[in-house]
């Protein structure tokens, strides 16, 4: 799927995201990630006009770091290969929300909200890249049942509260098997091809 120019996609889902929470050095290497203050966003076009869906949910199902992974440079280490053993999230379908009226209903029955209420990311690895500051996040993507192995660069920055991370991608649905949805007794078609811009903030939570 890293052939087509929409494989990098979501995954940008992959680590979305924001959380709001106090970093304190020396927790436990197996303490969760938190998500919080999520922002995801998703601009199409159209024979009509663009559109925007966005979503601020998402949680974590998973994650592991390695035992040794701890203390003062946890987020400086998180990003090195190898650092991060699991992570796994999920992104609730239903809650994409768009700008355009009557849009929305077509959106989610093109997603198969019903048979699969989540857009997953599963991240196999990272690998570093040229500039400083940028990843290499490969993993699985699940939209509407359908998995394919993408790769997306992130930005990242350290924050005060944790560990900013940034993307901007983008995915043609077509590649997942999602009918382009369709508004106004089908006057309004969608472009199959989307663009994704997400911003996270991983933090370790307060306990």
């Amino acid at each position: 799927m890293t052939r087509h120019i929409g494989s990098r996609s979501i995954a940008g889902l992959a680590l979305l995201g924001a959380a709001y929470v106090a970093f304190t050095p020396g927790v436990a290497a197996q303490a969760a990630l938190a998500l919080g203050s999520t922002r995801i966003t998703i601009n199409g076009t159209s024979n009509v006009h663009a559109y925007t869906a966005s979503t601020t949910s998402a949680r974590v199902t998973r994650v592991q770091v390695a035992a040794a992974l701890a203390g003062p440079n946890f987020w400086q280490a998180i990003v090195a290969p190898g650092s991060l053993e699991a992570f796994e999230i999920a992104v609730p379908a239903a809650t994409l929300a768009s700008d355009k009226e009557g849009l929305d209903k077509n959106m989610h029955k093109a997603l198969k909200v019903q048979q699969h209420p989540d857009i997953t990311f599963r991240l196999v690895r990272l690998e570093t890249k040229a500039p400083a500051g940028v990843v290499k996040a490969i993993g699985v993507l699940k939209i509407a049942g359908v998995e394919r192995e993408i790769a997306l660069d992130l930005k990242t920055e350290r924050k005060e509260n944790g560990l900013s991370v940034k993307g901007e991608i983008e995915l043609l649905m077509t590649d997942y098997g999602i009918a382009p949805p369709k508004a106004m007794l089908g006057m309004l078609k969608t472009d199959p091809k989307v663009t994704i811009t997400f911003e996270t903030v991983l933090a370790i939570p307060l306990t």
